[in-house]
């Protein structure tokens, strides 16, 4: 209800008369705040005005005493009052500004004039002396020489400039006052006015009159000063850090200048720009100087100095001491390691025809490929662009790497012992600037002096400097088991840059090198050339693989805690921080490269002692556990080869782990340590980590993948079949795994293998149903056998040379045809289906009674051939380029160019090894290069498609991580088991018996005396016709699955023993007489058939 009458609302009061004049709280405020900020403003305003005519007033005063100076200045030099005291205030005062008067010029002049004739400089010292005020007298002259110099390098080539350069260069002479004069200007950028006033004079104005008294100045401290001052180091230093900093300065002046120039440099005294003087001033400049790096000026800079050192010392090297000889290369080599890799190649037509580094150099095919470079960081800070340099200075600098430039500097440091050293830190600091030179200069290096340079290295720094030659441990936390240093036989020499580049030429020079030279004695027959023998003796190559391989160790193991850079390392005082251009991660790059070449070598041909390759003690296996994993706790180890197991097992497990997360755990008895659910190894394949992130993630597979010799092949074995086990494990815990059935037609194995296969995951069970030649399916279950029955014949049939695939050498070892037909797309499936079956023997356990050529093994590894693999490939190309390595005579007769020949379908076609090859000459100088690329080309290049195609599929059901842990010849035992003597009691011991038969039975006593009689070939057949292998398991009969077994097959005597090789079983008659089971045996197991006999 509403009410009618509202006497208690009080009635809403309307103003009618327009804008509210209420004024609230708020609005009071922001007045109060509105005019208080005008009364700031206008104080502000207010107190400027005051500055302004204070600064106005004073500018107008200032004119006006500077007016009245100058014309009292003016005066005095009217009057000729040259050298009083109020005079030369005068002109410091009127000239502080900077503002080009030219009064200073006219002092200049009159001071030249007044002195001309029988000048002397004693007569200007006595005016000052004159007064009494001769210390005044003395600091004012030094203001005004700074201040002429400062005048000369805003403009060079005005009239006034002229008169203050004849000015400087008469009064400075060997007067104690004018050294300290000198002195002065020295520490005030004497050396920095001079270059910027060359720098105001165009190149091309070479006939300006100011570059002659210039340069003079410039060489005056060093007639002037003793070279044992502190003053003459500094202007050595300055010299450098400044005026050699000019760009094109030899092109800058006239014949007479540059030869006063050239004449007067101090360059036999260059040892004192590394002199260490009491107050250390002059040494900090140069090292500031050289350190400098953050912008495109600096190192531009430095790129001038080699620039210009290499127009001026060259001809002078033959005459320079030991020490400015040594000076000269460390500073080279200092320059050089700030540059950036890459920046003096010049244009594409000026870099040189380099050898592809690295091992896996296969991408050679025409195409252009992608290039990975090792970095040190990820920072957010770019480095600065590199400078655009004059084609002059390029053609200059190209000098530096040029083979007859370090030809002589070899020679002329020959008899310099004091400079070798700063010799060898500069080659490896051109091989870094320029990498496209970097082989020619190493295969030089190698040569050079029948590999004298090679012995100097090793057996003046590397030996000597005892880098690496303590044995570390596998224990990562505490850290003197980092410990690298040994007793360097001079603490301001670093012996990483030796020891890298000796690496460097090993690596290189075993490529071409052939076994007979590797191991042919240093002493010098008759007739023998030393280029043609191994610098170094096999003991010392031990030591120094040894050396390379501790450093390796602790480079891979301890990769966190050395930091990215050298220099952030907090081990230096057991890890010596390299003086190198290069990071952790190329240093070891190069060493584990080097060790490789090595190794591959000692593998073919051993010479180094029993365990030399092994960093931890070794142990010895013992069975495998029931669910086939090889358990830690079940080997023999040593506490540290445990540990490490366990540890990559591990590591291996976390990545796993990290590639595909999941909640579901599955536990593995072979680590001790609590561990997450498993993952395929193909999973981690395709996982984000890059390889540089998986070293720093797990150290233990990086050791693993890249220097795995330095663990016994055993402990590797075991490790792979746990790696292999996991992948199982977590299959089962993530797919189904269900079995596939596949039909095969006993006339079409291969052909139905690859149908039917081809694109099958080999990972999950394949149970084979074979189909007979009329069509049905033969009776039986696959448990296991039929399957190897089948891999049996499948072998057999893909591995046929007749096929037109494979290829085989003179030991009967395969390779892929290097034939046209071979690269289309259905040979290369092939080759792909074939890499497959073999991952699934590997990952199955099942010998393959096949072998590999080494050069085709290498391919799986991704590592490089060798002269000596062409051998096995080619026996007369590999005579003929022996004989071209050893070749003394005219090269022009053997009419050889970079051209190979291969003959297909009955033609002949011609390659090119490199670009316009068909019109470059093999000669003496570059033969090496020639071999290289026959080789590289005949033993990859011609087969890069089918290896692609082949480890394509190995890869499908193998990581290549896992393979990457064994070498060429482990591999092949791996795929078909050790070639050596087949131990009798070991198969003994691990053979089951069926039917009649037991370990006492007659016949089973008869049948092992009789392969106890028989040699290593006669025991090989019968292995081979019972398993289809004749080489025995790598770790034993144990491994052979399913066991080896005989079972008795009834008593005919006349019935000869048969095989199913499915399931490793021998079908033995119980035979009455001993000889006649001999003779059956023999009979059988020489006749190369198994169930054809049953």
């Amino acid at each position: 209800m509403l009410p009618i009458f509202e006497t208690d609302r009080r009635r809403r009061q309307i103003n009618l008369g327009g804008a509210s004049t209420s004024t609230s709280h708020t609005s009071i405020l922001d007045q109060a705040k509105l005019r208080r900020e005008e009364r700031i403003e206008q104080k502000r305003r207010s107190d400027s005005a005051v500055k302004i005519q204070a600064w106005w007033r004073g500018t107008k005063e200032h004119q006006r005493v500077r007016q009245e100076l100058r014309k009292n200045l003016e005066d005095a030099l009217n009057r000729g009052d040259l050298l009083r005291l109020d005079t030369l205030r005068m002109l410091v005062i009127v000239n502080q500004k900077k503002t080009n008067d030219t009064l200073l010029s006219q002092w200049s002049q009159k001071l030249v004039h007044y002195g001309t004739g029988a000048f002397d400089q004693n007569r200007v010292f006595d005016f000052a002396g004159s007064e009494g005020a001769g210390q005044s007298y003395l600091v004012l002259i030094k203001q005004l020489l700074l201040l002429s110099m400062q005048e000369i390098a805003r403009n060079a080539q005005l009239d006034g400039s002229g008169a203050h350069l004849k000015l400087l260069n008469s009064l400075f002479s060997p007067a104690s006052e004018m050294k300290e004069f000198l002195a002065y200007l020295l520490v005030h950028g004497f050396y920095a006015l001079l270059a910027s006033s060359i720098n105001t004079i165009p190149v091309e104005a070479k006939s300006s009159p100011a570059l002659p008294p210039l340069i003079s100045l410039s060489t005056l401290p060093f007639t002037i000063l003793e070279t044992t001052s502190a003053e003459y180091a500094l202007a050595m230093q300055e010299l450098f850090i400044h005026l050699f900093t000019i760009p094109l300065l030899p092109n800058r002046l006239s014949l007479s200048t540059l030869t006063h120039l050239s004449s007067h440099l101090p360059l036999s005294k260059m040892n004192l720009l590394y002199a260490k003087p009491a107050d250390g001033n002059s040494s900090y400049r140069l090292s500031k100087f050289l350190l400098d790096v953050a912008t495109t000026a600096a190192l531009e800079a430095k790129i001038h100095v080699i620039a210009n050192l290499l127009a001026f010392t060259p001809p002078r090297y033959s005459k320079l001491p030991g020490p400015a000889l040594a000076a000269y290369f460390r500073l080279l080599g200092d320059i050089l390691n700030n540059i950036p890799t890459g920046a003096l190649e010049g244009s594409p037509s000026v870099a040189g025809m380099g050898v592809p580094n690295g091992y896996d150099s296969d991408s050679d095919d025409g195409h252009p490929s992608i290039r990975i470079s090792v970095v040190s960081s990820f920072n957010t800070t770019a480095p600065p662009a590199l400078p655009i340099i004059d084609s002059r200075t390029l053609k200059r600098l190209l000098t530096l790497p040029s083979l007859a430039h370090i030809t002589s500097v070899l020679d002329v440091s020959k008899s310099l012992s004091s400079s070798r050293y700063h010799l060898i830190t500069f080659i490896s600091a051109v091989c870094g600037v320029w990498p496209s030179k970097q082989n020619d200069i190493l295969i030089h290096l190698w040569s050079w002096n029948g590999g004298g340079l090679v012995r100097e290295i090793w057996r003046g720094w590397v030996r000597g400097g005892g880098l690496g030659s303590n044995l570390v441990s596998s224990e990562p936390q505490t850290t003197d088991r980092m410990d690298l240093r040994g007793a360097a036989p001079n603490a301001d020499e670093d012996s990483w840059a030796p020891l890298l580049l000796l690496a460097d030429l090993y690596s290189h020079g075993l490529m071409t090198m052939g076994d007979d030279e590797f191991f042919s004695s240093t002493t010098m027959e008759a007739g023998s050339s030393a280029a043609h023998r191994n610098p170094l003796t096999l003991d010392e190559i031990s030591t120094f693989t040894r050396q390379l391989l501790n450093i390796a160790w602790v480079l891979w193991m301890y990769v966190v805690e050395l930091g990215n850079e050298p220099s952030s390392s907090s081990f230096a005082p057991t890890v010596p921080i390299p003086r190198v251009r290069l990071s952790w991660l190329e240093i070891r790059e190069k060493v584990t490269k080097c060790l490789l070449a090595i190794n591959a070598r000692d593998a073919r041909k051993p010479f180094m002692p029993p365990g030399g390759w092994l960093v931890l003690n070794d142990g010895v296996s013992i069975p495998e556990s029931n669910d086939g994993s090889t358990r830690a706790e079940d080997m023999r180890l040593t506490p540290e080869m445990a540990g490490f197991v366990e540890a990559a097992i591990f590591e291996a497990q976390e990545l796993m782990n990290d590639s595909e997360p999941s909640s579901e755990d599955v536990p593995i008895d072979s680590v001790s340590s609590p561990l997450r659910g498993l993952r395929s190894h193909a999973s981690i394949a395709s996982s984000a980590y890059s390889k540089r992130k998986l070293n720093y993630l797990s150290p233990r597979l990086g050791v693993l993948n890249n220097i795995p010799f330095a663990i016994p092949f055993h402990v590797r074995v075991a490790i792979f079949r746990n790696f292999i086990h996991m992948d199982i494990v977590g299959r089962k815990a993530h797919h189904s795994g269900r079995q596939q059935t596949v039909t095969i037609r006993r006339s079409s194995v291969a052909q139905d293998g690859f149908d039917h296969l081809g694109d099958a995951d080999l990972k999950n069970p394949i149970q084979i149903v074979f189909i007979d030649q009329f069509g049905a399916e033969e009776a039986g279950i696959d448990g296991g056998g039929v399957f190897k029955e089948f891999f049996t014949s499948l072998c057999k049939e893909v591995f046929d040379t007749d096929r037109g695939l494979w290829l085989s050498n003179e030991k009967n070892e395969l390779y892929p045809n290097p034939h046209a037909y071979a690269t289309e797309a259905h040979s290369l499936s092939w080759y792909r289906f074939i890499g497959r079956i073999l991952g699934k023997a590997m990952y199955e356990g099942i010998l393959v009674d096949v072998a590999f050529a080494s050069f085709f093994l290498a391919k799986w590894l991704g590592r490089q051939s060798f002269l000596d693999d062409l051998a096995s490939l080619d026996p007369d190309l590999y005579k003929g380029l022996v004989f071209l390595k050893h070749h003394t005579g005219d090269f022009d007769d053997l009419s050889l160019n970079f051209t190979i020949e291969i003959e297909e379908f009955g033609t002949t076609r011609t390659i090119e090894l490199i670009r316009n090859g068909s019109n470059i000459a093999v000669t003496k100088q570059n033969r090496l290069q020639y071999i290289y690329l026959v080789c590289h080309f005949k033993l990859s290049k011609q087969i890069k498609l089918q290896s692609e195609a082949f480890f394509e599929g190995l890869s499908e059901m193998i990581e290549p991580k896992w393979i990457r842990m064994f070498n060429q010849q482990e591999l092949q035992i791996l795929l078909g088991g050790v070639n050596s003597p087949i131990d009798l009691d070991d198969l003994r011991a691990n053979t089951n018996y069926g039917g009649l038969y037991d370990s006492d039975e007659p016949t089973i006593v008869a049948f092992w005396n009789v392969v106890n009689s028989f040699d290593q070939e006669q025991r090989r057949a019968l292995l081979r016709f019972v398993t289809s292998c004749s080489r025995p398991p790598l770790l034993g009969f144990k491994e052979l699955v399913p066991n080896f077994a005989i079972r008795d097959a009834g008593g005919d005597q006349h019935r000869l023993p048969t095989s199913s090789t499915c399931v490793n079983l021998l079908k033995l008659p119980r035979y009455a007489d001993e000889r006649v089971l001999r003779s059956k045996l023999l009979q059988a197991i020489m006749s190369n058939a198994g169930f054809d006999l049953s």
